[in-house]
């Protein structure tokens, strides 16, 4: 068995004994990427000559015994919307394919003071907008499962990477599902936790009242001590919130006994492909079997989620990309005439096709005379939508439903209708309205051998008993990996 077959936690223990040492578990990581990365393209950078630099840093202070982290040595892929310090940091956008940061995002450090070796940049749909990996800059990530298929976005590069067993866990942000979507697509786990329980410090904003940084890994127990690991408080991110619950991995419990589980109706009737409805269902009744309370309610205002998601992401999308005019960094355009010809040509030439659409449409709801009918209504709505779970969860502990309406499309499918790729995000996007802690666990396969995954919704703070129920759950499966990790190549 290869060493990048192993989960994050296994591969820390074996470093931890001496077992492995730090630069073979790098060594296999690039060996994994060389064979691999040809078909997939998770990544825009790989810093092997970093990664090795690191890992014998890491490897020195494993031996004085100044690092016992459970991660420590451990080589992680980062999404390329995390600043990374004199590391190329692109958002997968040509108007900053040339951006050196000069500092580490919050999320980053922390796992760097855990021991985390990093291996490089994950590629992802350009800043963050997209549901397919598709819109990158510099090119589409294939699904390991089906190289013809999207591995689902925009977080897909760094789901692709850990799918393909390029590296062993990778981090992520969430905007509207973009964990958990891709997790789902690609049959890995991913978290998108409570909204301020990581640090924003550092990664370059969409919405900024929707994203949030998670980790993506084979399984539940890596997914906790990710979590754990880059959870902290931080007075550099105005929105950080100071807990004092973050030891996640004490929730890795098979037990669900008497645990309310509630099922959105709404969630299971048109759109939604059969077989990932039999899967989803099943996955219930797995849990309703190891003493679980199931049971179908009403969930209200779901139809809602989509259009206010989008005003409100795009709004807050064409404020917070303003920044990049070709000014103080990133690209510009060759040749201009004046200040503002140079904003328009570098932002032409600089951002693609569904940046421009979403700047666009943000720009249109804040303008004069539209901000009251459109913004602002969609920010009531976010607060109708978050009432709306504020009732469910005085019922019902965690709330189960499906990660996407179907599995991985194929290449060209979504792009050429982006109103469907907007509708894909249905089950994923009312979690980032409101807030709220969810999970994505491999359930199943479809007729075609493609991943399905199963989503379990937290309250506020509550990401406890989502990551309680998801183990419980995952314990009564073995990991499934892809064609592509197994050598099977599709």
């Amino acid at each position: 068995m290869s060493l990048t077959s192993l989960t994050a936690v296994e591969l820390g223990k074996k470093i931890k004994t001496g077992e492995v040492g730090v630069m073979e578990a790098a060594e296999a990581a690039l060996s994994s990427i060389r064979q691999k990365e040809p078909q997939i393209h998770a990544f825009v950078t790989i810093d092997e000559k970093g990664l090795k630099k690191r890992a014998k840093e890491v490897q020195k202070q494993i031996d004085e015994g100044s690092l016992k982290g459970a991660l420590a040595g451990v080589p992680v892929a980062v999404k390329d919307n995390l600043c990374t310090r004199d590391l190329l940091t692109t958002c997968s956008s040509k108007i900053l394919n040339n951006f050196i940061p000069t500092y580490t995002a919050e999320a980053v450090k922390n796992l760097e003071a855990a021991g985390a070796v990093i291996i490089g940049k994950t590629n992802m749909d350009e800043f963050a907008m997209g549901s397919t990996t598709e819109t990158s800059y510099f090119g589409p990530t294939k699904n390991p499962w089906d190289t013809a298929r999207v591995p689902g976005g925009s977080s897909g590069g760094s789901c692709a990477a850990v799918a393909a067993e390029e590296c062993l866990y990778a981090l992520g942000s969430d905007t509207g599902g973009s964990i958990r979507q891709p997790s789902s697509l690609c049959g890995v786990t991913g978290i998108k936790p409570t909204y301020g329980t990581v640090s924003r410090y550092g990664l370059i904003a969409y919405g900024s009242s929707l994203d949030q940084i998670g980790p993506i890994a084979k399984d539940v127990t890596d997914c906790a001590t990710i979590l754990e690991t880059i959870a902290s408080y931080d007075s550099k991110d105005s929105t950080s919130v100071k807990r004092e619950d973050l030891d996640f991995t004490s929730a890795l419990k098979e037990d669900v006994s008497g645990m309310k589980i509630g099922i959105p109706a709404g969630y299971l009737g048109e759109g939604l492909d059969p077989a990932v409805k039999e899967a989803v269902l099943a996955a219930a009744q797995t849990l309703e079997d190891r003493g679980a309370v199931v049971e179908e309610f009403d969930l209200g205002l779901v139809e809602y989620a989509i259009p206010a998601y989008y005003v409100i992401a795009c709004a807050e999308a064409s404020s917070n990309l303003a920044r990049f005019d070709g000014i103080k960094y990133g690209y510009r355009t060759d040749v201009y005439e004046g200040l503002h010809n140079l904003y328009k040509k570098s932002r032409s030439e600089g951002f693609g096709p569904e940046v421009k659409r979403r700047i666009m449409l943000g720009s249109f709801v804040l303008s004069s005379g539209y901000y009251d009918a459109y913004y602002l209504k969609a920010l009531r709505t976010k607060s109708l939508i978050k009432q709306e779970f504020d009732k469910a969860f005085a019922s019902y502990d965690v709330i189960l439903s499906p990660v996407s309406p179907s599995t991985a499309p194929r290449l060209g499918e979504s792009l050429s209708d982006p109103m469907q790729m907007y509708l894909g995000d249905i089950y994923t996007i009312s979690v980032n309205l409101a807030g709220l802690p969810g999970i994505s666990v491999p359930c199943g396969t479809d007729e075609n051998g493609l991943p399905i995954g199963l989503q379990l919704i937290g309250d506020c703070f509550a990401e406890k008993k989502i990551i309680r129920a998801a183990y419980t759950f995952e314990r009564t499966r073995a990991y499934q990996h892809s064609p592509i990790a197994s050598g099977i190549h599709k």
